[in-house]
């Protein structure tokens, strides 16, 4: 068993995450059964199939080996990916602190409380996702995604890694065009996946650039505009500042809340989230949980 402490762990909710991670019956890249989820990983390039359960006495997460071995870099790798995964080793007393006085926030986190900003720690996956979702609906983009993941990437079983950057790179449009990927998006996907491949854009070099930076980085790659570029450095590379404003689930989210007659224009979404700064991710994230049920 691979334990991963949970910082804060009164303000930890793992059937909230559990719900986020299961609101797709199209998800492939995991699986959510009886409170636990089934996810293949590749540290070190090699596949293992984990079991990730939670241990309220250690309160932790506990990664059971299902098939694979892991060795102790091995094990290094999958604590950092949980930690990024479901954000397990951050505090959510700031957030929490400054939403109890936001009058759209405090019935969020009432209502979700422990509910931790799930991310993708794959940056091509996370941009590519992005491109993928482009004003199509979030139905159809996992059905795009499903196509993409059970045709390039590697299964075992009934369970995918996302395709590497290398091979989505040896594509044409084509390929994609078939899938019925615009062709937009398909040479989109394919570019991302040639700048991956060649090193050219690292997880590694935008991790570590401030935010501001990051999202210039971004946006100078054709296809990718501000919203994508936030999305990316919010679910990637965990900036709080990072605020999708174009984001129509973020524009539904507040009508709903604020009793809107209809969905606000950009300038009203700047004025009604100008003042989340730093915490303007996981405000994000609370407001898109408000469009599910569960």
């Amino acid at each position: 068993m691979i334990v991963i402490p949970i910082t804060d762990y009164p303000h930890f909710s793992f059937a909230e995450c559990l719900l986020f991670l299961n609101r797709s019956p199209r998800e492939c890249l995991h699986h959510v059964k009886e409170q636990s989820i089934y996810k293949l990983l590749a540290p070190e390039g090699i596949p293992v199939l984990l079991k990730i359960s939670e241990d309220p006495a250690q309160q932790a997460l506990v990664a059971e080996v299902l098939q694979g071995e892991v060795n102790e870099s091995g094990t290094v790798y999958i604590r950092d990916f949980l930690n990024k995964w479901m954000h397990l080793d951050g505090s959510m007393e700031g957030f929490y602190a400054f939403a109890a006085k936001d009058p759209l926030l405090a019935p969020l986190v009432r209502s979700f409380n422990g509910l931790r900003l799930i991310g993708i720690p794959d940056l091509f996956e996370a941009i590519t996702w992005t491109i993928t979702g482009q004003q199509i609906n979030l139905s159809f983009a996992y059905t795009l995604k499903q196509r993409l993941v059970q045709t390039f990437g590697y299964a075992l079983e009934d369970h995918y890694l996302y395709p590497h950057p290398a091979v989505i790179a040896s594509l044409q449009p084509e390929d994609l065009t078939v899938m019925q990927f615009s062709r937009t998006k398909a040479e989109g996907i394919i570019r991302v996946a040639k700048l991956m491949a060649a090193g050219e854009l690292t997880e590694e070099v935008l991790q570590q650039m401030p935010y501001e930076q990051a999202r210039e980085t971004l946006v100078a790659i054709k296809g990718i505009g501000n919203w994508s570029a936030n999305y990316v450095l919010m679910k990637f590379a965990q900036h709080p500042q990072a605020l999708p404003l174009e984001d129509a689930g973020l524009h539904n989210a507040l009508r709903n809340q604020l009793n809107l007659a209809a969905k606000p224009a950009l300038s009203e979404v700047k004025a009604f989230t100008q003042h989340w700064q730093n915490h303007a991710a996981y405000a994000t994230f609370y407001c898109w949980r408000s469009l599910y049920h569960g």
